[in-house]
């Protein structure tokens, strides 16, 4: 998970040059659209939660209440005196209702909590009804509720729940058109998908939607779906054979990445108990037989070299002959890098692969063909070329951190069917792992796991 979350951050070339694309097609030709339900917060809502409180900026309603006291001003002399105030009078009959409150039939305890709960009680009165009910009478058309308590305390959890799923946050929306397809296959080929390819993704994506109205979050999940389906059957690691030493050849044009990929896998496999061997094929430049050994240091592998300009060939077979007296349980073989276009430089791989045979007939027993993302749709011949000189086995895909033509390992696996084993997105040891190909389309789409 750590790995594809790294993957998606990185690939961000790849799937911002795809989410803009998408946006731009929908947004030609689509229209805003009530979206899904979503959590709008809405104000007017929740206000007749608290018909308590919004009577407290109206002063008007409590004052009316002590107009009908002032008949009765002896009352304020013989303040301790209660009994003699409730017996005259009658007026402030309407407040018996809640017969639980002795307090009501003082005048002076209503001027002075106008903010308390009596306040209220003043909206039955026949003075002031209206300036109390105008509040109440917009809340039932959200709550339903018949009565005053009714709609206080309607619009809790669940009306808030229901009154934000009525409406949500508009989404683009186009209905899914020839043209649309048309836009599509556009843009996965200017993702380096190629064209047959892109042909084959749209065609399957349009199959049982024509004429669906789809967002693009909906286009990306649909892309996601269908890259996924193509690279399911290629998405195999490297297999591990009983023999020893098993032969690892690994292969691919000039600053491919196939000495850093050779020092990570050896690392790797020599963390998950495997004894392993490497041999600094590429005799013609001195900086990759360093920086093997830097990595056989780091990883406690040995690094067999041999003096620069020497025969490739030749070391291959002292290699091997050391990594069966040792018992390894496997052998890399590095190799100079070679224009799929040289044809003296593809003989002498040949060779590499003959003297090989010489002391094993099923040697190499892997040939790893390590291709870089930023070449494109170069990676398609050098593949097929590669295939026929070396009989490849697997393919390990690099620097997908470093372009936005990512879709090319889509073409490659819908071409070629070759077993993808590995990915790359930097430089560190943990920035090369086995192929997922539902993390792979999710992050090459943008689409949300």
């Amino acid at each position: 998970m750590a790995f594809f979350q790294k993957l998606k951050d990185r690939l961000f070339k790849s799937s911002s040059k795809l989410d803009e694309g998408l946006d731009a097609i929908v947004e030609e030709g689509g229209a805003l659209e009530a979206g899904e339900p979503g959590r709008p917060p809405e104000e007017p809502k929740p206000e007749p939660v608290k018909p308590e409180t919004e009577p407290t900026p109206v002063p008007p309603s409590p004052e009316p209440a002590p107009e009908p006291a002032p008949p009765e001003e002896p009352e304020p002399e013989p303040e301790p005196v209660v009994p003699e105030t409730p017996e005259p009078e009658p007026e402030p009959l309407p407040h018996p209702e809640p017969p639980d409150e002795a307090p009501p039939p003082r005048p002076d305890e209503l001027p002075t909590a106008p903010d308390e709960v009596p306040e209220p009680r003043p909206a039955e009165m026949p003075d002031s009804p209206a300036p109390l009910e105008i509040p109440i009478d917009d809340s039932p058309e959200i709550t339903g509720g018949p009565s005053v308590g009714e709609t206080a305390e309607r619009p809790g959890f669940l009306g808030r729940m229901f009154g934000r799923r009525e409406t949500a946050a508009p989404v683009m929306r186009r209905a899914l058109d020839d043209d649309m397809l048309e836009s599509l296959e556009e843009l996965l080929i200017a993702a380096d998908m190629g064209v047959d390819t892109a042909m084959r993704v749209t065609a399957n994506l349009a199959e049982g939607r024509m004429g669906r109205k789809v967002s693009t979050a909906e286009i990306k999940g649909y892309l996601s779906e269908e890259i996924a389906r193509i690279m399911e059957p290629v998405a195999k690691p490297m297999p591990l054979y009983p023999k020893k030493p098993q032969v690892v050849l690994v292969v691919g044009v000039n600053g491919s990445g196939k000495t850093t990929t050779i020092g990570k896998l050896a690392s790797q496999f020599r963390a998950a108990g495997k004894s392993v061997v490497i041999a600094a094929g590429d005799t013609f430049r001195a900086a990759a037989v360093e920086q093997l050994q830097v990595w056989g240091e780091r990883a406690g592998v040995p690094v067999m070299t041999a003096p620069e300009g020497s025969d490739p060939a030749s070391l291959a077979f002292d290699a091997m002959a050391r990594a069966e007296a040792e018992g390894a349980d496997l052998l890399m073989i590095d190799t100079a890098g070679r224009l799929q276009n040289r044809a003296d430089l593809m003989e002498e791989l040949q060779k590499i692969v003959r003297v090989l045979r010489k002391r094993d007939p099923e040697a190499p027993h892997n040939t790893l063909l390590v291709l870089d993302a930023t070449t494109g749709q170069n990676a398609l011949s050098q593949v097929e070329i590669f295939q026929k000189i070396a009989d490849v086995s697997g393919l390990v895909m690099t620097k997908l951190d470093g372009t936005a033509r990512g879709g090319v390992l889509v073409a490659l696996a819908d071409r070629f069917g070759l077993p993808i084993h590995a990915i790359g997105v930097g430089e560190q040891i943990d920035d090369l792992a086995p192929f997922d190909p539902e993390d792979f389309a999710r992050a090459l789409t943008g689409a949300e796991g």
